[in-house]
């Protein structure tokens, strides 16, 4: 039986709520130093990388700076952060729902990533939280879309994240989102869709493929607004979706299928051109807004509801203005 390597403590501390880069020198190579490695994995290029030995950045197991020319060893751990580039603010909070000693249950605005990921690392949800509750063991259970606002789990201690991120595993967690959309006559609701969405990398838009489905998703029509209040011909509707699964841009693409797709969305039905860094007008209108579950650590049953309203609902036109 394979024995499980133990990953070391990191000998660096986080950096504005960011961890940082760990690096596990690969068992096969024909590698001679640590630095060549690191040259060919990593993407900031080779200026970058010297510059990062010659300035003592990477550093191994016990703290110390690694030398440039330091032998490759397979298995070996080295870790460094990676430069922080300037991220424009995003100028909206992240409410505190819930917090005890295991979990802190997040109400996310439109805008910020959950976690660090491509150009958004300090402009995050994790990073901010970290900062802000001062819980530098702090990491998400999972994930919300940055253009989506709503509630996002976090756990405190990073023993006890895995029986958390269980639950979404396992689909032992209740999810329920609203979304504002045109309202379509014709459209015969409540629904259940069953479709194959896949997410190609390096591609922006999912799309529904032939195959056995692995997104599932109820679409309700919660209230419907007339055409007095903007959106069109027939006006809008509050819709309440429950997905079973979790696809990427799984509500999305379905209500973009049923021919009703969500106000504000960039990609669907067609992908747009990028916004403009710090432009936040008209927010996807798509909020995760219940999250119930059995907390796998206290057997407590917890029902959580954001307290955030989507601006086209309450005030089409100033949504659609960018006020």
């Amino acid at each position: 039986m394979r024995r499980k390597t133990r990953i070391p403590p990191s000998p660096l501390p986080q950096r504005e709520g960011v961890d940082p880069v760990r690096v596990r020198l690969p068992a096969e190579g024909s590698w001679a130093t640590v630095r060549e490695h690191l040259v060919e994995r990593l993407a900031a290029g080779a200026d970058v990388v010297e510059g990062m030995f010659d300035a003592g950045r990477v550093v191994g197991a016990d703290g110390r700076a690694v030398a440039a020319d330091a032998a490759y060893v397979s298995g070996m751990f080295v870790w460094f952060h990676r430069e922080l580039r300037a991220e424009v603010p995003v100028p909206f909070p992240v409410e505190i729902v819930h917090r005890d000693e295991h979990i802190v249950v997040a109400d996310k605005p439109h805008f910020l990533a959950t976690t660090p990921r491509g150009s958004h690392v300090t402009e995050t949800a994790l990073a901010r939280l970290r900062r802000e509750l001062d819980i530098p063991a702090l990491g998400a259970a999972h994930r919300l879309d940055r253009l989506t606002a709503g509630l996002v789990l976090f756990t405190v201690r990073p023993e006890e994240r895995g029986a958390y991120q269980s639950l979404f595993r396992d689909r032992r967690v209740h999810k329920e989102y609203e979304a504002v959309a045109p309202y379509a006559p014709g459209l015969a609701l409540p629904r259940t869709l069953r479709s194959r969405i896949v997410k190609e990398r390096g591609v922006l838009a999912a799309h529904e493929v032939p195959g056995e489905p692995n997104a599932i998703s109820r679409v309700e029509l919660a209230e419907r607004a007339g055409s007095h209040m903007g959106g069109g011909e027939h006006g809008l509707a509050r819709y309440r979706l429950v997905p079973a699964t979790g696809q990427t841009h799984q509500l999305r693409v379905h209500m973009n299928t049923l021919g009703v797709p969500i106000l504000g969305d960039p990609l669907y039905p067609v992908v747009a051109d990028p916004e403009p860094a710090g432009d936040f007008r008209r927010p996807l209108q798509l909020l995760a807004r219940v999250l119930e579950f059995i907390d796998p650590v206290t057997g407590v049953e917890h029902r959580f509801r954001s307290g955030r309203v989507l601006d086209a609902w309450t005030s089409y036109d100033g949504w659609a203005a960018g006020q």
